[in-house]
């Protein structure tokens, strides 16, 4: 591993405009559920009932159960992997993160330019009265009970791509184009099977990126990558960026 770290940060440390695309198994060490897997989130819930646009328009109280679980019991905080690709765009490698998460850690953890596939949390509308919350007051609902508008509607809806919905379309152009323009591609934390947000190393490296993933299991696109490190992304990226530091002379400041 210690060799993939090495080859990692000697290709960041010479990137021109290298691009962190992220997915949920990034925030997995701040403690927010993953949703794939034995113990993912739908192996305990129905996507089509707690996360599908059809789903929330029957039930909306069924999606902010949901909720509650994965943004509310959890507290969840930036963790190091976070911290570690703000610190890359401080130093002024990466130039834009791309990310699946709702979570918005990123942005808590520095990320100044990120573009958020999936929407975010942080802002809640209305879908009677056109009434715009921010999460704080959202939270605040959920913990107290039930989510419901001053108009008296249950249909609060946060501004996120549910199953069933198109992702937004110029965020996802954007993304595009982040990709192309990358001469390194880093995928953190991402399994690589939702699309069509999983083609973007593909762009990358098709425009002449070279690809790094860092992901806790193998994935079915491994082989497309240069650099392919398995473990947890908290540990990995901080010594990534320790010797991008130390290869770039950064260590005494």
């Amino acid at each position: 591993m210690e060799d993939s770290i090495r080859r990692a940060a000697e290709l960041l440390a010479r990137a021109k405009h290298a691009v962190v695309f992220t997915g949920a198994g990034v925030s997995a060490e701040s403690g927010i559920p993953t949703f794939r897997g034995s113990d993912g989130l739908w192996s305990r819930y129905d996507s089509e009932e707690v996360a599908s646009i059809y789903g929330f328009k029957r039930n909306p109280k069924a999606f902010w159960d949901f909720a509650r679980e994965l943004m509310v019991k959890v507290k969840a905080e930036p963790n190091p992997a976070h911290h570690a690709i703000a610190e890359l765009e401080r130093m002024g490698i990466v130039k834009a993160v791309i990310t699946q998460n709702i979570d918005m850690l990123h942005q808590r953890a520095g990320s100044s330019r990120v573009y958020e596939l999936h929407g975010s949390m942080e802002l809640v509308d209305c879908l009677d009265c056109g009434r715009v919350y921010r999460w704080d007051d959202i939270e605040g609902m959920l913990v107290e009970g039930e989510v419901r508008c001053e108009c008296g509607s249950l249909y609060l809806k946060p501004r996120v791509v549910l199953f069933g919905e198109q992702l937004p379309a110029a965020t996802l152009s954007a993304a595009i184009e982040e990709s192309k323009r990358s001469d390194v591609f880093v995928v953190v934390g991402s399994s690589l099977v939702v699309y069509p947000a999983a083609h973007l190393p593909v762009y990358a490296k098709s425009s002449g990126a070279r690809l790094i993933i860092i992901n806790a299991e193998e994935t079915h696109a491994d082989h497309l990558f240069d650099v392919v490190i398995h473990g947890m992304a908290g540990k990995i990226l901080p010594k990534v960026v320790e010797e991008v530091r130390r290869l770039r002379g950064l260590n005494g400041d």
